[in-house]
């Protein structure tokens, strides 16, 4: 199975680096300088290999620069481009309460029991999300196709994961099931009196 580890979200300067956007927890491992990346854009079959020629942290962004990728056309022409690693590759997990995106990835998430709702199913993980605050899984919502719930990817919140049984379950706080969780309130609508004339 392929996974991606990273992808090229911009050229940056003219000097052909590029802004990637990492989908790995060991960057320093997968794009260390000499590192050979495979990657191809998302609807091509044909993967090319690139060698990783100097990488640096800017702003909380990962620059590569890549052998043969030299000017700024070169750098716009890698927009897209994922960078790919075959899960046989990876070694196994030391830590239980470890995972890869790619092992998550499908789980059917349902409540924990012993709360009254235990045992709902809330729906599929469809991703692993990786930002600055932490991991969230991306819950495709079992009602509904389209509509999406982040879960921080917290032990308090996912107290158990069986990737063996297909199941991840969450005791989410008090809202966070809401689909409006999150979002600002919304005004009140003003009261319209009865009275047309008005009050005296």
């Amino acid at each position: 199975m392929e996974l991606v580890v990273g992808r090229v979200a911009k050229a940056h300067g003219i000097k052909g680096e590029l802004v990637v956007e990492v989908r790995t927890d060991e960057p320093d491992e997968r794009f260390a300088v000499g590192a050979v990346l495979r990657g191809r854009k998302p609807r091509e079959q044909d993967l090319k290999s690139y060698t990783v020629e100097a990488a640096r942290e800017h702003s909380g962004r990962l620059l590569l620069r890549l052998e043969g990728v030299d000017d700024r056309s070169a750098a716009d022409a890698m927009r897209g481009v994922l960078f790919l690693v075959d899960s046989a590759e990876l070694p196994p997990s030391d830590d239980p309460d470890e995972f890869y995106d790619h092992e998550l990835e499908g789980l059917t998430v349902r409540i924990v029991a012993g709360r009254p709702d235990g045992g709902t199913e809330v729906g599929t993980v469809r991703e692993v999300l990786h930002t600055a605050a932490g991991e969230l899984l991306a819950i495709r919502r079992a009602e509904s196709e389209r509509a999406e719930l982040l879960v921080p990817f917290v032990t308090d919140i996912v107290p158990t994961v069986s990737v063996a049984d297909g199941i991840i379950e969450i005791d989410p706080p008090e809202g966070l099931l809401d689909p409006d969780f999150g979002e600002p309130p919304k005004p009140p609508k003003p009261v319209k009196s009865g009275n047309d004339k008005g009050d005296k």
